[in-house]
């Protein structure tokens, strides 16, 4: 409040907000963090995954005993955001964003944030957003890169406008390139910081460029987005391809050797399949997630039916897993 460019009536605008933010990985947790101590009233952090030891060295919202326990990253930031804000409200969804469930999942929400870690979900958040006008921010971080977009539907180039088709051949990773934590805070500061000016009322203050840059080289560019490319297929042929789910291929997670099974949605009994798996592996569940060893592949199963296999890159065999143990 003492600061000037926000003082009491932003801080009421932020608490008055409703922010969701996709993904809670490394610059997903970042961001909730520094979003939640700005005082922005309700949260909802929408994350598929749980939380792993190598989660901690970027993954500032968690901790060891997330970690043994296998929370999901969803639940785990909940919970430590009530411990340093609890005046304000965080929707936790443990689900994996697609078209069949984004317009639920980003409904009545004032604003966008990325905290993903694939170009497939970014692109299906860009259609949504340039379809229903909602404002959202690009970001992303791996090894020591950090960037930037702010996307307002209507005023500024959108991400498809930016990247009209997906990177395609090597890709870096967190598996292949390694991640700097400093490099995540950066992008996430940047990321939160644009929120509050949204936020609080001071669209003058937006950057409207692509924003990158390198923590270890000091590299640094910014591409203008002021305008919409005039052949964009988003934004101005309004042509949302992954809205629809065309061509939607199979999301293999970042920084793992494993594979989801998304396909099958229905409510699981987590206690029932615990009690049936026992002979045939390990198991161990919660209210939130099941773990399942078998060598050479663990399984973790949610209670919405979804899974995440590792051990395997490979579609089929993962598929073949849930089909033998989880069932049809």
């Amino acid at each position: 409040m003492l600061f000037p460019g926000i003082g009491l009536e932003g801080q009421q605008r932020l608490l008055a907000s409703r922010v969701v933010v996709v993904g809670c990985g490394a610059t997903g947790s970042a961001i909730s963090s520094l979003l939640a101590r700005s005082g922005v009233g309700t949260l909802r952090i929408i994350d598929r995954d749980y939380v792993e030891p190598s989660n901690l060295q970027r993954q500032s919202l968690f901790d060891e005993s997330d970690a043994a326990e296998s929370v999901p990253k969803a639940i785990a930031a909940a919970r430590k955001i009530a411990a340093f804000n609890s005046e304000i409200v965080v929707e936790a969804q443990v689900a994996d964003l697609i078209p069949g469930n984004i317009e639920s999942l980003l409904a009545n929400v004032d604003l966008v944030l990325d905290g993903t870690d694939n170009f497939e979900t970014r692109y299906l958040v860009n259609d949504f957003a340039v379809k229903a006008s909602l404002p959202w921010i690009y970001t992303a971080a791996v090894g020591s890169y950090a960037v930037s977009m702010n996307v307002i539907p209507g005023r500024t180039a959108c991400l498809a406008c930016m990247f009209p088709d997906q990177p395609s051949g090597m890709i870096e990773t967190c598996e292949t390139a390694g991640i700097l934590a400093t490099a995540v805070s950066l992008a996430a500061s940047i990321a939160a910081t644009e929120a509050l000016k949204f936020l609080t009322g001071a669209p003058d203050k937006l950057r409207t460029t692509l924003l990158s840059f390198d923590v270890w080289t000091n590299d640094r560019a910014e591409v203008s987005a002021v305008k919409p490319r005039s052949n964009c297929r988003a934004c101005q042929q309004r042509h949302f391809v992954h809205l629809a789910g065309e061509a939607r291929p199979h999301i293999t997670l970042c920084g793992r050797n494993s594979v989801q099974i998304h396909e099958r949605h229905r409510p699981l009994d987590l206690g029932e399949i615990s009690g049936r798996l026992k002979p045939h592996g390990t198991v161990r569940h919660t209210d939130f997630v099941l773990k399942f060893w078998r060598e050479p592949f663990e399984m973790t199963l949610f209670p919405d039916g979804r899974a995440i296999i590792k051990g395997t890159t490979d579609t089929a065999i993962a598929r073949s897993l849930y089909a033998r143990f989880v069932g049809n």
